[in-house]
């Protein structure tokens, strides 16, 4: 019977003992750790550095809302609606008043049309091709027109525009030649042909280019006979209108407030000031222009800044978040420069306001704060605020100022103002620089006898030859004089200008279109200067604004008062004329929009704290990735060093365990 033994099994020769390349990821993936946690580090810096651009698009975003709101000019649009916008539009200025106007359009302005007689053909010649030349003078008709054709008595006043001049010659003497003749002229005539389908259809149609009695043509044929038959007007002449006007050159008639004018364009802009009016059709009944405050595109602005202030605030909320049930805190929760972003805004919006007038809060108008952080408008008083407290309104958003007095404009602030309303006096008021004759001047001029005058304003030396001539009255000779200062070269080029007029007395006076001490005008001889201001003339140079605001001293510089010390320091308003003594009050306010404004200015700046934030940020996020690739560079020496130690140990073990297996074989033979 046999017996069986149990032998333990060796490793075959040359078999590894060790799994190196499974012993050194295992090691290597613990050396990862700190790159592991170096990495997550990173994730987070970046979804910090993600939240902070949001909440910097969100302050844009807000920033470019409040743009609207910041300037004064936001609030000086005027509007001009008409109650019937079939007969009339019209749109107004900054400078329109606010007002309500009363219109009725009798009749619109027209043009002159003068119709020729049909001709069988477009391009057949007319007349011989003589050189002849068509002379159109523009003006005004007085008289009755029957059938198209005025009556005897009729008059013809030139508007004295010249005389303008077509040439038709064999090369154009068609009537489709004139026609296009006439259009390259470009002198104020529309020549056009219509085809009345007669037996002689083809009719030349000549239109004066702009509306208005004073348009009228007065035409007049010399060279060819039969071009002369068929083109000249002459509506004085009764023979001699061989044209017929079809329609007459006619002013619109408006009435405004019952005053009536007449104007020579259905576009006026010289009836209400600030107003450009553009007539349609006349109108039976009167029509009410109202001319009013822009409050819709305010109100659209302010409702533009809430939803932008809204959205910025919901961004801040989200981003600084921490919800108790689910224990979680949102990425920027505990963020300092976010949390002072939440509290610098809440300040600013609810600091009342100084120099805004009889407003100092956002509530007053119905802006309101939510329990969440948002605001809210109430339109029914934002609109009542806007209507009867329009000016305030716009002191309360914008960086602005006014002042008590109609005669006193605020003009300029500085940084080193401060909002608030100031006390104004004025000690003196602004003159101008003046040159005023000692008796009546001489209204006969002769060459080299009296007609030369050299004379310096604001030391700009400038000498007159003035026309001979005896002039029909003193303020002619006035006229002429003003007209031959302003028109120097020398004036011209200082940027001076000059009023000529005749005072009380009879004498010419002389005096500078701008106020201050910069100003004069002096008389250094000629040979007309003792016929123009008489014997002892008097030189007064201008003299600046003087006064206070706030009790302090004010620099004078013109009609121009600046502030120079206290918190109304750099306020600068325009005293335009009134009387000395105590002024009433110049206020200035910055604002809530123009506040805010610079604040975000500031954190959106290089130096602000988003930007600083960002900076911190990105700089850690720099820092780990050199820390990553330094860890990144050692782990490849270690692993290496890993591997060498194994694979040696392995090759050890390895032979031992080739020497056991030989031993125990040899051994078991025994």
């Amino acid at each position: 019977m046999s017996s069986s033994s149990s032998v333990s099994t060796a490793p075959t020769i040359g078999t590894s003992a060790l799994n190196v390349p499974l012993l050194v990821s295992q090691l290597m993936a613990t050396e990862q750790y700190p790159i592991t946690a170096l990495q997550n580090q990173t994730a987070s810096y970046q979804a910090k550095l993600s939240a902070i651009g949001q909440v910097q698009s969100a302050v844009s975003t807000f920033q470019t809302a409040l743009q609207s709101l910041t300037s004064a000019s936001s609030f000086q649009a005027v509007t001009a609606t008409a109650s019937d916008p079939t007969v009339m539009s019209a749109t107004a200025l900054t400078s329109a008043a606010p007002g309500s106007y009363s219109l009725t359009v009798a009749n619109l302005a027209q043009s002159q049309n003068l119709v020729a007689a049909g001709q069988t053909s477009l391009s057949t010649a007319i007349g011989s091709g003589a050189t002849t030349t068509l002379s159109f003078d523009f003006g005004t008709i007085n008289g009755t027109a029957t059938g198209g054709v005025y009556g005897a008595g009729t008059t013809f006043t030139s508007a004295g525009g010249g005389i303008k001049t077509v040439t038709i010659n064999s090369s154009n003497n068609s009537l489709q030649g004139i026609r296009d003749a006439i259009n390259a002229a470009n002198i104020g005539v529309n020549a056009s042909i219509v085809n009345d389908g007669s037996s002689t259809p083809y009719r030349l149609v000549l239109t004066s280019s702009n509306t208005g009695a004073a348009n009228s043509m007065k035409i007049s044929v010399s060279g060819d006979a039969t071009i002369s038959s068929l083109l000249s007007y002459d509506p004085t002449s009764t023979t001699g209108q061989d044209l017929n006007q079809s329609l007459a050159a006619l002013n619109a008639n408006i009435t405004v407030n019952g005053i009536s004018a007449s104007k020579a364009s259905n576009i006026i802009s010289d009836v209400i000031p600030g107003v450009t009016v553009n007539l349609t059709k006349p109108s039976a009944t009167p029509v009410t222009l109202t001319v009013a405050p822009d409050t819709a595109t305010v109100t659209k602005n302010v409702n533009s800044f809430v939803s932008a202030y809204n959205a910025l605030s919901t961004t801040l909320a989200k981003m600084t978040a921490y919800d108790p049930s689910t224990q979680t805190a949102a990425i920027l929760q505990g963020n300092l420069a976010i949390l002072n972003i939440k509290s610098d805004l809440n300040g600013l919006l609810n600091t009342p306001a100084q120099g805004a007038g009889s407003l100092n809060s956002l509530a007053q108008i119905g802006i309101n704060s939510q329990p969440d952080g948002t605001l809210s408008v109430n339109s029914g008083l934002l609109a009542t605020a806007l209507q009867n407290n329009f000016k305030d309104v716009a002191g309360l958003f914008a960086a602005t100022g006014s002042a008590s007095d109609s005669l006193v404009t605020y003009n300029s602030y500085t940084n080193s103002t401060q909002p608030g309303t100031y006390p104004l006096s004025i000690s003196h008021l602004a003159t101008q620089g003046s040159l005023t004759g000692s008796a009546a001047p001489g209204l006969t001029i002769t060459a080299g006898v009296n007609d030369t005058v050299n004379m310096a304003v604001n030391g700009t030396s400038v000498t007159l030859t003035i026309p001979p001539a005896t002039y029909s009255s003193s303020q002619a000779l006035a006229t002429e004089i003003q007209s031959l200062l302003n028109g120097s070269s020398a004036m011209s080029a200082a940027g001076i200008s000059i009023s000529a007029s005749i005072n009380a007395s009879g004498n010419l006076a002389i005096t500078t279109n701008n106020y201050g001490s910069a100003y004069s005008v002096g008389l250094n001889g000629g040979n007309g200067a003792a016929n123009l201001f008489g014997g002892a003339p008097v030189a007064l140079s201008g003299t600046d604004v003087q006064g206070t605001i706030n009790g302090a001293g004010a620099n004078g510089v013109g009609q121009m008062l600046t502030s120079s010390s206290g918190n109304s320091q750099g306020l600068s308003i325009l005293v335009s004329g009134g009387t000395t003594g105590s002024r009433g009050t110049v206020s200035y306010s910055n604002g809530y929009a123009y506040t805010i404004n610079n604040y975000l200015t500031s954190l959106l700046s290089s130096s602000g704290s988003l930007t600083a934030s960002t900076n911190e940020l990105n700089t850690n996020i720099s820092d780990a990735a050199k820390q990553i690739a330094a860890l990144q560079q050692g782990l490849i020496a270690k692993q290496a060093m890993y591997t060498a130690q194994y694979t040696a140990l392995n090759t050890i073990m390895t032979t031992m365990t080739s020497t056991s297996a030989f031993l125990t074989q040899q051994l078991s033979k025994l």
